[in-house]
Formats: C-alpha cells, structure tokens, sequence
C-alpha cells in the first residue's frame, strides 16, 4: 500500500504573526537604544536593548519549532500508525500477544523508535507516581498540656455564653 507524501502545510497566519514579532521586538530593541543613548539614558534601556532581539529571535525560533515538531508528528502518524496498530491490535483490541497491555509493550520496545524523538500518543499510557517518592505533609504537633486544654475550654464556656446572650438581648440582629 503506498502512501502519498505528506505535504508541508504553511500557515500564512503564523508566519506573519512571527515576523510581525520579531519586527516589533528588533524596533522596541532600537527605540531603547536610542533612549540608552539620550542624556536621560540608564543601564536599563541598555539591557533592554539587548533583551528586545533575544525575544524577536525566540518568536522566530518558536515557529521553526512548532513547523518541525508538526512535520514529525505527522511522519510518526504516517509511518509508525501502522506497526503500533499491529502490536496492540486495532482500535485497542487484544492482539496477537494475548492483551492490551502486553502489547503496549511490545509497541514500546519497537527498534522503529529513535531514541531522542517522541514515541505517538496511542503508546503512551499514564504513569503512577511511586509510595515515598513525595516527601510527607507535616503534621502539627499534638500538645497534650493540661493548662493549655483548661484554658481552651474556658475559652469555649465564655464564646458560648456570649452567643447565647446576645441572641436573647437582641432578637432582630440574630434573625439577619
């Protein structure tokens, strides 16, 4: 069964939305180094100056990034769709290897996978975090102190007091 090549889609859209920041970015760098040059300039334009290029170059490496992460993304559906289909059997369906999970398995240990590229979604499967991998919420302290105990409740004996008389010396303010 041969396949047509998957071709490039270029999204007009994005590659003006990356220029157009990268523009922004290198003019902001100018207009602060213009101002680092005034009389009235600081240290700070200066490291604005250099700061604005570094973000125009990031917007232009984010769409470079997402184009060849997009382009893999469809060469792994395209290539590597099939043979993880097989392992697992269609549509999660138990496969040769007797379940799912085994083969699941046997689609991850697939030497078709090059280490360093990202394995498709149909593979992965969410992993549990181990018993004592977390470090243990504290725990407050259990103070067993007499006084400090009679003293709570004593606490407690006049806040119940008060609720009650003010509850009977002020009707209309306890109905809301």
């Amino acid at each position: 069964m041969s396949e047509t090549p998957r071709r490039t889609v270029h999204r007009p859209a994005l590659i003006v939305l990356a220029v157009v920041l990268a523009v922004a970015a290198l003019a902001l760098g100018w207009w602060q180094m213009e101002r680092f040059s005034s009389a009235s300039g600081t240290a700070q334009n200066l490291g604005y100056a250099m700061q604005w290029p570094l973000f125009g170059a990031f917007a232009l490496f984010a769409y470079f990034r997402f184009v060849r992460l997009e382009q893999e993304a469809g060469a792994e559906d395209a290539a590597g769709g099939e043979s993880a289909d097989r392992a697992t059997g269609s549509a999660g369906t138990v496969g040769e290897t007797g379940s799912t999970a085994a083969g699941t398995e046997a689609a991850r240990a697939d030497s078709s996978v090059q280490p360093g590229r990202r394995r498709s979604a149909a593979v992965r499967e969410p992993r549990e975090i181990p018993a004592g991998f977390l470090p243990q919420r504290p725990q407050a302290p259990r103070d067993t102190d007499p006084v400090l105990a009679e003293y709570n409740s004593y606490l407690a004996r006049l806040n119940a007091g008060d609720q009650a008389g003010s509850e009977a010396r002020d009707p209309e303010r306890s109905a809301g």
